[in-house]
C-alpha cells in the first residue's frame, strides 16, 4: 500500500479547490478573478502531488510543448483580460495535456457507485467508451 505524504494531501486540497474557483469563475460568468486564482490554485496542487520536478518534465516534455503553449497561453489571456478566449485555449490545451489519463479517469469513475450508474446509462456509455478507449484517443492527438 503507498503512504499518501501531507504535501500530496494538500496538493489534492488545493487542486480541488482550484477546480472549484475555476468552475465558480465560469458560473459568474468568466470572472478574470476566480479564474485566475483556480489556474494558480490548480497548478500549485499538481505540483504538490507529483512534486516540483515531475510537474516541469511533465508539461515541458517534446510531444506536449503545444498542449502546455496553448494551456499556458490561455491562462495569460486570462490574467490580460480576455476570460472567454483564454478559457477556450486553456480547455483545449489541457485536453491535450491530460488525454491520455481520460481512458484510467473514466474506468474509475465507473466503478463508482452513483456516477458508475450514470455512466452506464445507454446515451452517455456511448460516449464514455469513446472516451475510455485508449486506442482512440492517441489518433485523435
Amino acid at each position: 500500500m503507498m503512504q499518501i505524504t501531507d504535501f500530496q494531501k494538500i496538493g489534492v486540497g488545493l487542486a480541488g479547490f482550484g477546480i472549484a474557483f475555476l468552475f465558480l469563475g465560469m458560473l459568474l460568468l468568466f470572472d478574470k478573478g476566480l479564474l485566475a486564482i483556480g489556474n494558480i490554485l490548480f497548478i500549485t496542487g499538481l505540483a504538490f502531488v507529483i512534486g516540483l520536478e515531475r510537474t516541469f518534465r511533465f508539461f515541458f516534455q517534446k510531444h506536449k510543448l503545444k498542449a502546455t503553449g496553448f494551456f499556458a497561453g490561455g491562462m495569460i489571456i486570462v490574467l490580460i483580460g480576455w476570460p472567454l478566449i483564454g478559457m477556450v485555449l486553456e480547455m483545449y490545451g489541457f485536453f491535450l495535456l491530460f488525454s491520455g489519463f481520460f481512458p484510467v479517469a473514466i474506468n474509475f469513475l465507473r466503478r463508482l457507485p452513483v456516477i458508475g450508474t450514470l455512466l452506464n446509462l445507454p446515451g452517455i456509455r456511448s460516449l464514455a467508451d469513446r472516451f475510455g478507449d485508449s486506442n482512440s484517443m492517441q489518433d485523435k492527438v
